[in-house]
């Protein structure tokens, strides 16, 4: 009996995962309304040269993507730090793994790339998995002025988070063109999306929030492009954050910098690199040059440590990080998961991955 009601709980943990894809994969843009972007032609957005964003089934082993290397995962658990005191003053900056992380500048907060999920996938049963628990809960976070979102891809727009963080926060959500249409499929009130082309800002408790440009590509099925890409920037006062997104190496840096900078602290995407697919991904080395390019600041390294979502090993891009900041006498700050840092204070870097590579 026991058996037989375990194996129908697993049907029907099955049948609510598969019945949720068509939700996963949010809505679809109006394209009239896309098509006030520069970006957008011939029905899709576009990056200002022409990049590929599917690499050569040559130039990489698919079976060793899928199924290999046990040193693309730490060897031991990933040391996480807990939620710390609240802050009222300074500029604070917490990394909860991959590419999410809470910007606090003088006490108010935008979230940025939130993805609490235990997979980034359309499905509950498949696609990558977390190579280390969530370090906080949401009830954890602080009051929110906003929520950023980069890009549509699950590594980085997580239906689950979005959804809980409606519920808990009356945060607006900050997005990239095309975005509000999945939000909108997942309940978001379209009075608290915010949806801007690159170069266009939006502003609320004293941040100014201004979308700028990328190097990548989007899509959560086999339809790509029909939502924008972004960079952004975050500003309150006289403190200046900037997040990479997702991007290949461009020119537009320095010009982002000239526009926008000086940054008092860089979120700089610097893993899941392959050369395969280098015009949609940084290296390491591309991070650093990139960071070079905004005129400096705090680096924080991001997009690394939680989900395997490449070949290279998984302490990998913060050692090549590291060599390339030191030969370059740069400011860096690799804090573990859950840990914030004052920006103003970051202290030493002290190699805490090299123990788990």
């Amino acid at each position: 009996m026991k058996k037989a009601l375990a194996g129908l709980l697993g049907l029907a943990g099955v049948a609510w995962a598969v019945k949720d894809v068509p939700r996963q994969l949010g809505g679809k843009p109006d394209p009239v309304r896309m098509a006030r972007s520069p970006q957008y032609r011939d029905g899709k957005f576009r990056n200002e040269k022409e990049v590929s964003s599917v690499p050569d089934r040559d130039a990489i082993s698919w079976r060793e993507f899928a199924f290999g290397g046990e040193d693309r995962k730490p060897s031991v658990a990933v040391p996480l730090v807990g939620p710390a005191a609240p802050v009222s003053s300074g500029l604070h900056i917490t990394w909860y793994g991959h590419a999410s992380a809470l910007v606090e500048i003088d006490g108010a907060a935008v979230l940025v790339d939130p993805v609490w999920s235990e997979r980034v996938s359309p499905s509950a049963l498949v696609g990558p998995k977390r190579l280390h628990p969530v370090p906080h809960e949401l009830s954890d976070l602080p009051r929110l002025s906003a929520v950023v979102i980069s890009h549509d891809h699950y590594d980085h727009l997580d239906m689950a988070t979005v959804q809980t963080l409606t519920a808990s926060t009356s945060a607006v959500f900050v997005v990239p063109m095309g975005i509000a249409a999945h939000l909108e499929r997942w309940d978001v009130p379209a009075a608290r999306i915010v949806e801007l082309d690159w170069d266009e800002s939006f502003e609320v408790d004293g941040f100014a929030l201004t979308c700028t440009a990328a190097q990548h590509f989007s899509g959560r099925s086999i339809q790509r492009n029909v939502t924008l890409w972004a960079s952004w920037v975050i500003k309150r006062g006289d403190r200046a954050v900037f997040y990479s997104g997702d991007t290949g190496y461009f020119a537009g840096y320095r010009q982002i910098g000239e526009e926008h900078g000086p940054f008092d602290a860089v979120l700089m995407q610097v893993g899941a690199y392959n050369d395969a697919w280098r015009d949609i991904h940084m290296t390491p080395e591309d991070g650093v040059r990139a960071f070079d390019d905004l005129g400096g600041g705090l680096l924080i390294p991001v997009h690394w440590a939680t989900f395997n979502l490449a070949l290279h090993p998984w302490g990998e891009p913060i050692d090549r990080v590291w060599r390339e900041v030191k030969a370059r006498g740069m400011k860096l700050a690799v804090p573990r998961p859950g840990e914030r840092v004052d920006v103003d204070a970051p202290g030493d870097v002290d190699g805490w991955w090299q123990a788990l590579a």
